[in-house]
């Protein structure tokens, strides 16, 4: 494993000596919607929405937005993917598919099932090797490269429907790792097929003096409770006792800072901290250097994209898209603006809107933070909070009232002939917390960083309140709807249907303690 690992950091280096890539972003992607197009023009897809008219066309992009509807994951389904399941080939993309993602990124809903080709499969590989080769711009040790790397994704034990297989996306990925790199992924095929959470997380904590580990994973909540577990199985001060070499965290798709405080107590020294934007639809984009925590769209790779200017004019206050929504390629795109997703890609989307909000933050580079979910923006009264803002208040409200919030969500509910919000922060400080001065706090800062908040509060936004409970308790609740671990993540914004149960599973949580 040590020649490997030469090997491997021989390739990085040789990257950054030979150069980056300077194309032209517009080019390529117009290349990538073309190579999609020309492959898929035979499907029934292709054929009923006329790609090889679409192909024979001066300026592609543009007869492409024109010939073919939005599609959101519904509409895609009822129209199209439905009969992938039922077992026929060539409906969205040529062939068979014999992979499906269970999309599971809030509690809320039952599973969405994503098509994974083949091409997708070996599309995700080819991204995450375009971000290895980008380590060469971190300051990481020499020897990380020979370290094992822990995975903890969603189990592998796949499951088995007759016309195919279906599991989350990272699941699919791990079952599919090439055989170079078994020598590398922990915490090995066989603790990684168990799909029993608790079952799983032990096996590794038994097994965690065994291993070198040099990089993990992961979404941050599950690695958090993971880290944890081996800390407190070995009865350790911090997990760097049994890890020494560990170096590297790969944050997998989730903004980080709301869990850094709690994170680093687990830690004998920082980590160096990448941000991965891997969705059950593809490998959308990495961060590519440390001076930012934004991530480089893979505009090469088996993706198309297209951006919605993420406002009145494109969405409803529920956020709902418009079919004549206005919708932008790469090069059309500006700095600091909002913008809402659509992808089609090689796994059969077309035109798909994967539901997240981005914002632009180097155009030059290409690069986007996630701010995030169209239809989980707080809206109501126009008071406009994305998650973005949410998060950045929660860490400012740690740093002022020195506390530690772990988890939060937040509703709007009926109040006073207007609306109130509602917020729960997951913390062990509990006690310690002023509910009154944290909501005070909170809606200063929130005025502070969205204009909009200001506004709708001076109007039919009458007040926020703020609850305090064990953070425990959030995961508890992914546990009883049968979400924890894998890629499951908390949702920050509840609407009114979802929220009624959280408040009804806290209360009869409350009255057992």
């Amino acid at each position: 494993m040590a020649l490997l690992g030469k090997i491997i950091k021989g390739a990085i280096h040789l990257r950054k000596v030979l150069g980056s890539d300077d194309a032209d972003p517009k080019e390529v992607q117009e290349k990538v919607l073309r190579n999609l197009l020309s492959k898929a023009k035979n499907t029934q897809f292709g054929k009923h929405y006329q790609f090889k008219t679409i192909l024979e066309e001066a300026d592609v992009e543009k007869a492409f937005a024109k010939h073919l509807p939005i599609f959101e994951y519904q509409k895609m389904y009822d129209e199209w993917w439905h009969r992938l399941l039922e077992g026929e080939g060539d409906v969205s993309w040529p062939g068979d598919t014999h992979y499906f993602a269970l999309s599971s990124g809030t509690t809320s809903g039952e599973s969405k099932r994503i098509p994974v080709t083949p091409e997708m499969i070996q599309a995700i590989r080819d991204t995450s090797i375009q971000q290895i080769l980008c380590l060469d711009n971190f300051d990481l040790p020499e020897e990380l490269f020979e370290k094992e790397i822990l995975m903890l994704g969603s189990s592998t034990d796949l499951t088995d429907k007759g016309n195919y297989v279906e599991g989350e996306i990272s699941g699919i990925s791990a079952s599919n790792i090439p055989f170079w790199f078994d020598s590398y992924y922990k915490p090995g095929k066989d603790i990684a097929a168990i799909s029993d959470w608790d079952q799983r997380i032990q096996e590794i904590a038994e097994k965690a003096p065994d291993w070198d580990i040099g990089a993990l994973s992961g979404i941050p909540a599950w690695i958090q409770l993971m880290l944890e577990k081996v800390i407190k199985h070995h009865k350790l001060n911090n997990i760097h006792e049994i890890w020494p070499n560990l170096s590297l965290y790969a944050t997998g798709g989730v903004a980080f800072e709301p869990y850094r405080k709690n994170f680093e107590k687990l830690l004998a020294r920082p980590l160096y901290y990448i941000d991965t934007y891997l969705a059950s639809e593809g490998f959308l984009a990495y961060q590519s250097r440390p001076e930012t925590n934004a991530m480089t769209l893979a505009l090469d790779n088996g993706i198309y994209f297209e951006f919605v200017p993420f406002n009145a004019d494109n969405f409803s206050g529920e956020g709902e898209i418009s079919q004549h929504a206005r919708t932008l390629s790469i090069d059309e795109i500006q700095e600091d603006e909002e913008y809402a997703i659509l992808i089609s890609t090689c796994a059969g989307a077309w035109r798909y809107m994967i539901g997240d909000t981005v914002r632009l933050t180097d155009k030059a580079r290409n690069e986007i933070v996630i701010t995030g979910r169209t239809k989980f923006f707080l809206n109501v009264a126009g008071s406009q909070l994305s998650v973005e803002k949410m998060n950045n208040a929660m860490k400012m409200l740690e740093d002022d009232m020195g506390i530690s919030i772990k988890e939060f969500l937040v509703s709007a509910v009926e109040f006073n002939g207007g609306f109130a919000h509602k917020w729960y922060l997951g913390s062990e400080d509990g006690d310690a917390i002023d509910k009154e001065q944290a909501k005070s706090k909170l809606d200063k800062y929130l005025k502070d960083l969205n204009k909009n908040y200001g506004i709708a509060r001076s109007k039919a936004l009458k007040d926020l309140f703020v609850e305090v409970v064990p953070s425990d308790y959030f995961y508890q609740w992914h546990a009883e709807n049968n979400k924890i671990g894998g890629q499951s993540k908390t949702p920050r914004v509840m609407k009114s249907e979802q929220f009624m149960e959280w408040e009804k599973f806290v209360e009869s949580h409350k009255q057992i303690e």
